[in-house]
């Protein structure tokens, strides 16, 4: 193993010990405030404050399963999943999301029967001094675990850490109705039980759309990307680079396939030597695999073909959502004409737009075989 690769595992052994840790002192943490909560909502019968410890108790479980994701995930890569185990981070996010909502709807049945039969609550100082304590640690744990979440790149901790904080302002509102009750004599705990439910039922909504993303295929950071592309095109042989695809595997996981333009001069051993150079700086600067490189062949031994280029070219951008234009190639020869087309996809019809444009260069070239591709924005 070169010292790129081990470079790249030790950094992601550093991850996965970091989301370990600070899932477990997200455990312990919530598990202490469930346990002084709940006893304190039996002994004053307030049916927010044993719901807020419901709350706390759903979100140890959610580090636990946090914790178990992250292991599955670092699995090596076997023959039925060569390329890894790391999704199962998202897999498990969206069971940790699942179970915020499931949290979250009992909690909202359990306050409306409260609602329906009501029943009278009895606070005290140490239910107030536990309350009010809750909304401390849980500020300080929804920064920490937040804050870590984004230093590892862990969608899972990050939600955690939102949740923490959401946990603070519902305590903060437990807190409210115990001081409302005990100055007014107004009972709110019930309807403040709702308000909890609602907040937990969002913040599941919220925890399970991000890595249901990361599973259907999200668009990759640009910014990534564009620093990707830069590198690839660094190399000398390189003239153009296009069609950058990354698929996810995990976090930080990622494989992926470029499209460059090259002379048509170049031979295939210089090819072969130029692919390897670039498959080789993108891992080393950016630990992605470019499990493919594909070829745009750019006309160099024919003057004409220039001509043709910026006809063909000019025609295409003039339709509306045009984003790009790439993968030019002229054969006179046998009379070819190919390149991709980048459509915008906020076109109302854009098969309708690729439609027209190939309609007109096949007018415009007649006697040639245009070969047009519409390619994503990706």
């Amino acid at each position: 193993m070169d010292n790129n690769q081990n470079d790249i595992k030790v950094k992601a052994e550093t991850r996965d010990r970091m989301i370990v840790r600070t899932s477990v002192i997200g455990i312990l943490a919530n598990i202490l405030l469930a346990g002084f909560k709940a006893a304190v909502g039996l002994i004053a019968n307030s049916i927010a404050v044993v719901l807020d410890a419901v709350n706390n108790l759903s979100d140890a479980l959610s580090s636990v399963i946090t914790i178990i994701g992250t292991k599955l995930a670092s699995r090596k890569p076997d023959k039925k999943h060569p390329l890894g185990h790391g999704r199962i981070e998202y897999v498990s996010a969206v069971a940790v999301a699942a179970l915020v909502l499931y949290a979250g709807t009992a909690s909202l049945v359990e306050s409306v029967k409260k609602i329906i039969f009501p029943e009278k609550a009895d606070y005290s100082a140490a239910t107030l001094i536990v309350v009010g304590s809750a909304v401390v640690v849980k500020l300080l744990l929804g920064h920490y675990v937040k804050r870590q979440g984004k230093k590892v790149n862990s969608a899972a901790l990050e939600a955690s850490g939102a949740d923490a904080l959401f946990d603070a302002i519902i305590s903060l509102s437990v807190l409210a109705s115990a001081a409302v009750y005990l100055i007014w004599g107004v009972a709110l705990e019930a309807y403040v039980g709702v308000l909890i439910s609602a907040f937990i039922i969002k913040s599941g909504v919220g925890m399970i759309a991000g890595p249901l993303s990361d599973i259907l295929g999200r668009r990759v950071d640009r910014e990534y990307l564009s620093e990707i592309r830069q590198t690839v095109g660094e190399d000398p042989a390189v003239g153009g680079v296009y069609d950058l695809i990354l698929h996810s595997y995990g976090p930080g996981k990622y494989f992926g396939s470029v499209h460059v333009e090259v002379p048509d001069t170049m031979t295939a051993d210089e090819i072969d030597l130029m692919e390897r150079r670039i498959a080789g700086n993108v891992y080393k600067k950016h630990g992605v695999i470019l499990a493919g490189i594909g070829i745009y062949s750019v006309n160099t031994k024919d003057d004409h073909a220039a001509e043709v280029r910026s006809d063909v070219t000019h025609r295409i951008a003039a339709h509306d959502g045009v984003l790009q234009i790439h993968g030019f190639y002229y054969d006179e020869e046998r009379k070819l004409i190919n390149a991709d087309v980048i459509l915008d996809f906020e076109l109302p019809d854009r098969d309708a737009e690729f439609a027209a444009i190939c309609e007109e260069l096949h007018a415009a070239y007649p006697e040639y075989t245009v070969g047009l591709t519409m390619d994503v924005d990706v």
